[in-house]
């Protein structure tokens, strides 16, 4: 049997990147005898994710790795950067999980600690035709065990100049609606009460599967239990404008964030034509300009790249004009970074300088106006969900997915509760909550423990929940002196017991599966 040895994860901070590191941190804790631990510095491997959006990323994700062989930890690769470009010199002699195959996660730990590189990059297919990401079923270990995050599709339509991800993630390919749905009941069952959608382009959802996102969204409204909610994730113009009428009924329902994110890039047509963004900024503009009047007080978050190849003094003014028009309360501003492969790499660019100053200008305009000082005053109903990073609030949100901080009182997580504002900064608003107001609890069960795993029937948590819950706090507990030495084999052999009797269970079903497909088929 393998020792047993410490696991860190380091996922990246993109949104679809976190949904991703979930899942096979979850396996681990499984099927493994191995402790997965928030202290990376202590672990023996480090399984790093990485994003391949922009330059700086990859430069994290490089220097990561290179603090990683300095520390002689094992280490294992996954999200876009090595899936993209797996040939990379300082990849050399490392392991590789590709994005299609983190429910293999286990496969690679385990030869990784034995000293071998492993590589599994291949795309799978059902009868010929790309299927998406992970399976949806795959157990997970919620970040925030009150928050559930469901990629709903994978790759996406467009052939952007600029864009590295495409090489990664490839072309659509959309999670059954059905699959979807349960994964969502599943959630609410296990006392989440916040569902965010994302992917590359939600709104492109269903279009390689014979379906939409309305048709989707409205399945995943009728499982929303009274008190949750449920965010929509970034969606570009195409796809949204022939579902503008349905989107807005669907956004104006009260158990769904009236927020939306859609990417601009530039308000320069000449521009979003070098970019292949296949819109104009007309377009935009009547996405955007129909949501305010049909959901009145929308939010709506925008992207927008400066100093992109050949973009000129009058077409960032365009730009410019364009956020001083809208006012936008998010807003993203990203300087353009030629990726290597890209078609946008290869074009003139703007000089460095340039693009540096256009990016702090934007930021200036965006940074000149306050769009939450009008709502001083008002009384708003908030779901709270999280801790401020500064650990001296929690964090909440209103119908229209802006941020409010309340009091840190226990009572409140979880929970919707009516606020009083009293004050307002660049990217929050701060709010008292009503003293005789009624604190809702919505109509969910208590949520899972921190740590703890996604997944499970309540028949097998009877029978081995205990066990994995020791999983969880084994490690902290060893690393902080509250075990005792007579102890720590016990609980050792415990957990190695519990994680094969999950891995006999899991092999059993899967022989299953495979016999029930191989007789109905």
């Amino acid at each position: 049997m393998i020792p047993s040895h410490k696991i860190g994860f380091l996922p990246e901070s993109m949104l679809f990147q976190r949904c991703e590191t979930e899942i096979p941190e979850s396996i681990c804790k499984r099927k493994t005898v191995h402790q997965v631990i928030e202290n990376a510095s202590d672990a023996d491997l480090w399984l790093l994710n990485s994003c391949t959006v922009k330059n700086p990323a990859e430069d994290h994700f490089r220097n990561s790795i290179k603090k990683a062989q300095e520390e002689n930890k094992k280490v294992v690769l996954a999200g876009c950067v090595p899936q993209a470009q797996p040939r990379q010199d300082y990849f050399k002699g490392l392991s590789i999980i590709g994005v299609q195959q983190i429910d293999r996660v286990v496969e690679v730990v385990e030869e990784t600690i034995k000293g071998h590189s492993v590589r599994l990059l291949g795309q799978k297919k059902d009868n010929g035709k790309r299927l998406g990401g992970a399976r949806l079923d795959l157990p997970k270990i919620r970040k925030n065990p009150l928050i559930e995050i469901i990629s709903i599709n994978t790759g996406c339509l467009n052939a952007c100049t600029y864009c590295k991800t495409k090489h990664a993630r490839g072309n659509l390919a959309s999670y059954p609606t059905d699959e979807l749905v349960d994964r969502a009941k599943q959630s609410f069952q296990e006392g989440v009460c916040e569902i965010w959608l994302t992917s590359e382009d939600t709104g492109a959802y269903g279009r390689d599967i014979g379906t939409n996102l309305p048709t989707l969204l409205w399945k995943l409204v009728e499982v929303i239990p009274e008190g949750a909610m449920l965010r929509l994730g970034m969606t570009n113009p195409p796809y949204i404008l022939e579902h503008l009428e349905e989107m807005a009924k669907i956004l104006n329902h009260p158990r769904v964030y009236a927020f939306l994110h859609i990417p601009v890039q530039s308000a320069s047509d000449t521009v979003l034509m070098e970019m292949k963004r296949e819109y104009c900024v007309a377009d935009f503009k009547r996405v955007v300009d129909f949501l305010k009047e049909k959901v009145p007080g929308i939010t709506i978050a925008t992207d927008i790249i400066c100093g992109f190849p050949g973009e000129t003094d009058q077409d960032f003014q365009e730009t410019v004009k364009l956020v001083e028009e809208y006012k936008f309360p998010s807003l993203f501003i990203n300087q353009f970074y030629p990726r290597p492969g890209t078609p946008a790499a290869k074009m003139e660019q703007v000089p460095a300088q340039v693009k540096k100053q256009r990016t702090k200008d934007l930021s200036r305009v965006f940074h000149s106006y306050n769009p939450y000082d009008h709502k001083i005053g008002e009384r708003q109903q908030v779901l709270v969900t999280e801790e401020s990073f500064d650990s001296k609030f929690y964090v909440a949100h209103n119908r229209f997915y802006e941020q409010v901080l309340v009091p840190k009182n226990p009572s409140l997580m979880g929970k919707m509760v009516k606020v009083d504002i009293y004050e307002s900064g660049k990217h929050f608003m701060k709010g008292q909550p009503v003293s005789d107001a009624k604190v809702y609890m919505p109509s969910i069960i208590k949520p899972l423990a921190k740590g703890e795993v996604s997944g499970l029937t309540e028949e097998f948590r009877n029978r081995c929940g205990n066990h994995l819950s020791s999983l969880s706090h084994t490690s902290a507990a060893i690393e902080r002196g509250l075990v005792s030495s007579r102890t720590v084999p016990q609980m050792q052999r415990l957990q190695e017991d519990c994680a094969l009797k999950i891995s006999v269970g899991l092999a059993l079903l899967a022989l299953l599966f495979a016999f029930f497909v191989k007789v109905f088929n």
